[in-house]
């Protein structure tokens, strides 16, 4: 994957040094990973013993609508409300809920990328045209998943009760556009376009009367520029408070959590650092974030569905050694372990990139080599 170009934006961070007392469990937070290089198209067979052995109780992946991986690529459903429907190929996330029952892991599906059909050729990362269909797609993927529903093999599917809706989409590389031009002046098209997608996937989900399902939203990255026309080579975000409350005013309306992607911006900086710029909600400073979500929508939980720490070697930039790696892995599970709002919290990922370019947070080197953050992670309360 990528590196997570909040990390390259973000350079204005200062580091505070900091201790972080020990704290019990709470009963109610789960602790997890985001991986699905090595388990929605990776090897599950190779992946999930390793996540038994990391007692994760949550695996989080990417249900992709359209692309490349989509379930509804190869055209426009018929009865898009029906799993059934010829259009939809389910084969891989079919193979990862099964991997997860089998293995005792939860999965959470965050619904994400339009198919080319829905909005007119624009890509992936561009809302549909009409919202309606995603509320449709919405739809069929929790009936698939709740739990009574046949699979191809005779067997039911296992259930899944945890969604999400899209992922970054104060990001301009997972939503497009941020801003538009009216007139003379610039609206967040993001926060606009994104009110509608959680709305319709929260819908969906719960259309289905199906119990327990709690589907988050705003799954945002830590910083934005706010800036609708920048000059050189930045480009347009929206920073994750005001995308908060564009989306309000846009008529985002319900969820059953808010998520958040608090990631350090340079390597000196530890989990309970507060950000030099007043836009960013870090770990450090996660309370704003609380208190803006109270103001809006009242006492939501809050899930952290990524966080996570590069390691030197490989990553020269922004990674930290092995050893601080695992540090601040417990001190930052430990912070959101004292919040009593954060519900759930999420480690990227299992296995460094072997791409140069992309995330080497892993518990292990692309050769297999495991840091000291693997029993660090496994040790944690749970």
């Amino acid at each position: 994957m990528l590196k997570r170009v909040v990390l390259v934006v973000a350079l204005l961070v200062t580091a505070v040094g900091f201790s972080v007392p020990a704290a019990s469990a709470k009963p109610h937070m789960l602790v997890g990973i985001l991986d699905e290089a090595n388990t929605l198209y990776g090897d599950p067979d190779r992946t999930f013993p390793i996540l038994k052995q990391l007692r994760t109780q949550v695996l989080r992946v990417n249900m992709y609508w359209g692309g490349r991986f989509g379930v509804a690529q190869s055209g426009r459903p018929e009865v898009a409300t029906d799993p059934d429907d010829f259009a939809y190929d389910w084969e891989i996330y079919d193979r990862t809920v099964n991997y997860g029952a089998q293995y005792g892991v939860k999965i959470m599906f965050s619904i994400f990328g339009t198919p080319t059909w829905a909005n007119k050729g624009k890509g992936l990362t561009y809302a549909p045209t009409n919202f309606l269909d995603l509320q449709k797609f919405a739809i069929a993927a929790a009936k698939r998943y709740s739990g009574t529903f046949e699979g191809t093999d005779g067997r039911n599917l296992p259930a899944v009760r945890l969604w999400t809706a899209w992922n970054e989409p104060n990001n301009p590389l997972q939503l497009k556009p941020q801003y538009r031009k009216v007139g003379r002046t610039f609206v967040m098209q993001s926060a606009r376009d994104y009110a509608r997608i959680c709305n319709a996937v929260y819908n969906g989900i719960h259309q289905t009367l199906i119990r327990n399902e709690k589907v988050a939203c705003g799954v945002t990255s830590p910083r934005g520029n706010n800036n609708p026309n920048p000059k050189g080579s930045t480009r347009p975000s929206v920073s994750p408070l005001a995308f908060l409350r564009a989306a309000k005013k846009a008529g985002m309306r319900r969820f059953d959590a808010y998520a958040h992607q608090p990631y350090y911006g340079k390597k000196t900086e530890k989990p309970n650092t507060r950000p030099t710029a007043r836009t960013a909600v870090g770990l450090g400073n996660i309370g704003d974030l609380i208190t803006e979500l109270t103001r809006l929508y009242g006492r939501k939980p809050l899930w952290i569905t990524e966080y996570a720490y590069q390691t030197n070697p490989p990553d020269k930039l922004f990674g930290v050694t092995y050893k601080q790696q695992a540090d601040y892995l417990r001190q930052a599970f430990a912070i959101a372990r004292k919040n009593p709002r954060i519900d759930l919290m999420l480690w990227f990922l299992v296995r460094d990139d072997t791409s140069p370019f992309g995330w080497q947070s892993g518990f292990f080197t692309p050769r297999g080599v495991k840091k000291p953050a693997f029993t660090a992670f496994q040790r944690l309360p749970h």
